[in-house]
C-alpha cells in the first residue's frame, strides 16, 4: 500500500523558513517526478514545484527563488525548503507522486 507523509509545517513569522518533507512507502518512486501543491482557504490547489527523476526542478513563479525543491532517493523522500516566507504562502502543503497525494500538512505565515 503506497503512502505519503507530509510534515514540517507549522506557525512562522513572515521572513521565516520552514523545511516541509514528504515520506514515501509502499513502493520505489525514483525515477518519478516528485511535486509539491498547495491550497490556500477558499482557492483551488495549485502547483509550487517539481523534481524530476533525473533532479531537473520546475517552480511556480511566486516561490522562484524563495523555495528550494529536494529529494533523496535512498529515503523515497522529497523536501520543500521555503525561506522567506509570506502571508501568501499560508495553505495547505500536498505532496504528489503519480497518481498518489499525502494527507497535506498546515503552513501559517502570520504577518
Amino acid at each position: 500500500q503506497v503512502q505519503l507523509v507530509e510534515s514540517g509545517g507549522a506557525l512562522v513569522q513572515a521572513g521565516g523558513s520552514l523545511r516541509l518533507s514528504c515520506a514515501a512507502s509502499g513502493r520505489s518512486f525514483r525515477t518519478y517526478n516528485m511535486n509539491w501543491y498547495r491550497q490556500a482557504p477558499g482557492k483551488e490547489r495549485e502547483f509550487v514545484a517539481a523534481i524530476r527523476g533525473g533532479g531537473s526542478t520546475v517552480y511556480a513563479d511566486s516561490v522562484k527563488g524563495r523555495f528550494t525543491i529536494s529529494r533523496d532517493n535512498a529515503k523515497n523522500t522529497v523536501y520543500l525548503q521555503m525561506n522567506s516566507l509570506k502571508p501568501d504562502d499560508t495553505a495547505i502543503y500536498y505532496c504528489n507522486v503519480w497518481v498518489y497525494w499525502g494527507q497535506g500538512t498546515q503552513v501559517t505565515v502570520s504577518s
